[in-house]
């Protein structure tokens, strides 16, 4: 092998040219780092949003199997119906139970996911005919919901006080 001598002028004259190179370098694994990460986010939201989606149905199909199978085994609700951080079983007791009867569909209008939370705002349909709107704060950890803060939209309440015609 044959070691060429580089002289300190040729050595300043090549530098310029070596930090543009390395700098294009660095600049392209950055934007595919980016997109990479931009990637497993988008991947992470459209999974939030299906765990939206499939707890949705589980009202609508009043089936307590799904929701149960979304929910951590800490998992809070809270409303301003008197539900401060409830438990999972309080949950179930309380809200899912009683409005079986009441509650036709769901119209999901808005989620946003950011993280490991989301904000679902959606228009529920009660069997009565008539409808009320909410939105919810949901939290998410390791592919559960760990807890749902509700906040009633409109005047009507939830679907309860909506179905006796309180408008």
């Amino acid at each position: 092998m044959t070691l060429n001598a580089i002289s300190r002028r040729d050595l300043f004259r090549a530098g310029p040219y070596v930090l543009i190179g390395v700098s294009g370098l660095i600049s392209s694994t950055s934007v595919l780092a980016e997109q990479d990460t931009r990637s497993a986010e988008q991947e992470g939201t459209a999974a939030k949003e299906q765990l939206v989606r499939t707890y949705v149905s589980g009202f609508e199909n009043k089936d307590w199997n799904v929701i149960d199978n979304l929910l951590a085994d800490n998992f809070t609700f809270t409303s301003p119906n008197n539900d401060d951080h409830i438990s999972k079983a309080a949950f179930k007791r309380r809200c899912f139970l009683p409005q079986l009867d009441f509650i036709k569909k769901f119209d999901l209008e808005k989620i946003f996911v950011h993280g490991d939370e989301a904000f679902v705002k959606y228009l529920c349909w009660t069997t009565k005919g008539t409808s009320f709107r909410n939105v919810e704060f949901w939290r998410f950890v390791d592919g559960k919901i760990t807890a749902i803060e509700c906040y009633f939209g409109g005047h009507l309440g939830y679907p309860a006080a909506s179905a006796s015609a309180k408008s």
